[in-house]
């Protein structure tokens, strides 16, 4: 709101610092700096409120050293870390922006669903929570909605380089590489970014090419497809990571600042072109709210640290891996997600071979047994005796080489 406020100011009295507004890099920081500043103040309070009304975790006893402690520590924190994300998007950012409407509808919708999770095990008392499959319903209709809106609506395109004459109706920019010049034009696509292949593109219409001709308009049922194993697996598998305190708030400020940067050169036509990546248009607004995903994670780190005075609950593990899934997609990176969300994945894969093994064992040999000393896999290695911090030390290092690698995967073809 702010961005409309500003620049009307400029163009009218041209106030000085006015302008500001109109670069992407000074609102970031501001958001960043706002986020920051709500989710460590108000963050408080809250935690104040939630005390008082005795929203506590009921945590089941699984024989991990220290847990027995946290027994009433307050819950539903992600409400912290939605205010941090939604308040300074939207006096930072342009809110027409149709990427920054979406982030909006998937920070409120997954959060709501893990408010709903939350509110039925700390208020009804029922530790099962929300159903398994109203959670699935839910992130099901979120990617539906994101799949439908990217595939349809005109103002997301990708800039590709074409040759005359142009397959596309449509205007055409000119451009000059050295002595040579060459043509884009902003078309519909559902074309990604993939690494460790040929021009770092991949279609997803290709995949029905043993349909033969006329494949193409069945490319949005393979894209919704997509969107929604993506949505849900890393929605999911932030929620399992939530186990100890700052995993999965410490990792999740990791990714946000990759997708940040990894957003900021695929809106910026130099570094799109210098890169030789996908250039596309309007989502450098995107960048404002990785700012304010970031700070809100980092904010909250400073009350889920170890000893943790709150947790984030399903409010804001499911929004976060929402809000992760949504984001690699619109900026088309989500094939990256599992080298760049590769903690997310173990935490998955771990529970995945543990439950599937122990059923497996069961039938052959007549009693389960497991691969793991408990699953996820941040517990196996509390069974082995490693302290809680220095597990999530750890595996933020881990998160930092995935990033640093996913970073590097711009230039690998």
């Amino acid at each position: 709101m702010l961005y409309y406020l500003f620049t009307w100011l400029d163009k009218q009295y041209d106030i000085p610092g006015a302008g500001l507004f109109q670069f992407i890099s000074f609102r970031t920081a501001m958001a960043v700096i706002l986020s920051l500043l709500l989710t460590t103040v108000y963050g408080s309070r809250l935690i104040r409120m939630l005390r008082a009304r005795q929203v506590g975790e009921s945590v089941r006893n699984l024989g991990l050293e220290g847990q027995m402690q946290k027994q009433g520590t307050p819950t539903m924190g992600g409400l912290i870390i939605l205010l941090g994300i939604l308040a300074p998007t939207l006096l930072f950012a342009r809110i027409d922006n149709i990427y920054i409407i979406l982030m909006l509808v998937t920070t409120v919708w997954m959060g709501a669903i893990g408010f709903l999770d939350d509110y039925i095990k700390v208020f009804k008392k029922d530790k099962e929570g929300l159903a398994g499959r109203f959670k699935i319903m839910g992130q099901v209709g979120l990617a539906l909605i994101i799949g439908w809106t990217m595939y349809f609506h005109p103002n997301i395109v990708v800039r590709e380089q074409v040759t005359l004459p142009a397959k596309v109706k449509g205007p055409l920019q000119v451009h000059q590489r050295g002595e040579q010049y060459y043509y884009t034009q902003d078309i519909k696509s559902t074309i990604t970014n993939v690494p460790f292949y040929k021009d770092n593109e991949f279609d997803y219409a290709k995949v029905l090419t043993v349909f033969g001709d006329g494949y193409e308009k069945y490319s949005l049922v393979v894209f919704l497809l997509f969107v929604i194993v993506i949505i849900t697996a890393v929605s999911n598998g932030a929620n399992l990571t939530d186990g100890i305190d700052g995993l999965a708030t410490g990792t999740s400020a990791i990714i946000g600042i990759t997708l940040a940067i990894l957003a900021y050169v695929s809106g910026n036509t130099i570094f799109a072109d210098y890169l030789n990546i996908m250039y596309i248009p309007y989502s450098g607004e995107l960048v404002i709210f990785a700012g304010a995903f970031v700070g809100a994670c980092v904010g909250f780190l400073w009350y889920n640290s170890y000893p943790a005075q709150v947790f984030m609950g399903d409010t804001g593990s499911l929004a976060i891996g929402g809000i992760i899934a949504a984001f690699a997609i619109m900026i088309r990176k989500e094939l990256l997600i599992p080298v760049l969300c590769g903690v997310f994945l173990i935490e998955n894969l771990s529970v995945i071979m543990q439950v599937s093994y122990f059923k497996y064992t069961k039938r052959k040999f007549g009693e389960g047994r497991r691969i793991f000393l408990m699953s996820p896999l941040h517990h196996h290695y509390q069974k082995k005796g490693y302290h809680e911090a220095k597990i999530v030390t750890r595996f933020w290092i881990v998160g930092i080489l995935l990033a640093i690698l996913t970073i590097v995967t711009l230039k690998l073809r």
